[in-house]
């Protein structure tokens, strides 16, 4: 596996570590893929008491990978929709392993790390740890990831935050019930282990059963409810608001993050042009205040910084 990393100790406690810590740990192809592989490959094996979810470098999870969002925006409806499935089955996928599953969250958590934090059973997070729901600042909705936050959060916690994509600090994240405990960076290895170590008291098969029944009596979610998230990332996905979105995010990133440019710019056809922007001649779009940011949205301000307060139309 090259996106995570997989070791189990002499206890019989397995850390999942999360790999790409050069793109802060974001969702790729290849790492959902391995994610679901290896959460079947500990459920199968009776010797893991206890997993924890950990990641390398400064963040924890970024979300979605800036590539694999945009291929999506040039995929068909059926691409879309198997990448969207893909998604879904590896957070499910975690959400059910027998064992429990403990967060070690040591850094910033956005979008779909928000979903990978919400399918522990327990996350601790460190002090200055920043997280947000940042879906809808690209046109996109925090859909697959849904069903396991509201059920983390509760459905009125989740709606200070879920729609909005503001950020808020591991405080309010322990407010909202995403994380259950908040400590200094130097203290979050004694902190995982003291919820830990339970647990290796404990029957395994009485840990997996009282787990089981707890899903089985909170929110449900079931095929019928992956289903419905799957088609509405897709809906969200084929709107006019998402390309626009993604394209502006593109944009705005690192040069690193942007290898291929050329083939984004190339590929900038397909890109619905509601508000009839002009091209600025380098393949991005502009409107009068001359800022290739704003214009994401109808008759809205743009989303960079336009002094002139622009809404993108000619």
């Amino acid at each position: 596996m090259e996106t995570i990393r997989l070791a189990v100790d002499a206890r019989g406690v397995a850390t999942l570590t999360l790999a790409r810590a050069e793109k802060h740990n974001a969702l790729s192809a290849q790492m959902i893929a391995e994610l679901t592989q290896a959460a079947a490959r500990i459920a199968a094996d009776a010797g893991i008491r206890v997993v924890v979810l950990a990641a390398e470098g400064a963040s924890f999870c970024a979300g979605g990978d800036l590539v694999w969002m945009r291929e999506q925006m040039g995929a068909t409806a059926d691409q879309r929709r198997a990448e969207a499935t893909k998604l879904a089955m590896m957070l499910q996928a975690l959400n059910t392993l027998p064992q429990p599953l403990i967060g070690r969250v040591h850094g910033n958590a956005f979008g779909g790390g928000i979903g990978m934090m919400s399918v522990c059973d327990v996350a601790v997070g460190v002090q200055g740890a920043r997280f947000g729901l940042t879906e809808a600042r690209l046109g996109l909705i925090p859909a697959t990831i849904s069903p396991y936050v509201l059920a983390r959060m509760g459905e009125g916690r989740a709606r200070r935050v879920f729609m909005s994509a503001r950020l808020f600090g591991a405080e309010e994240a322990r407010d909202l019930g995403l994380l259950a405990r908040v400590v200094a960076a130097d203290a979050l290895d004694d902190a995982v282990d003291e919820e830990i170590s339970p647990y290796l008291a404990c029957a395994p098969g009485a840990v997996a059963e009282s787990k089981r029944i707890a899903r089985m009596l909170g929110p449900r979610i079931d095929a019928e409810v992956i289903a419905a998230t799957i088609d509405r990332l897709v809906a969200a996905w084929e709107s006019d608001e998402a390309p626009e979105g993604v394209a502006a995010f593109w944009f705005d990133a690192k040069p690193e993050e942007k290898a291929a440019r050329d083939d984004w710019k190339a590929d900038l056809s397909y890109l619905h042009n509601p508000l009839g922007h002009r091209d600025a001649g380098d393949g991005r779009r502009r409107g009068r205040c001359g800022d290739h940011r704003h214009g994401a949205w109808r008759g809205r301000s743009c989303l960079g910084p336009c002094d002139d307060r622009c809404d993108g139309r000619q």
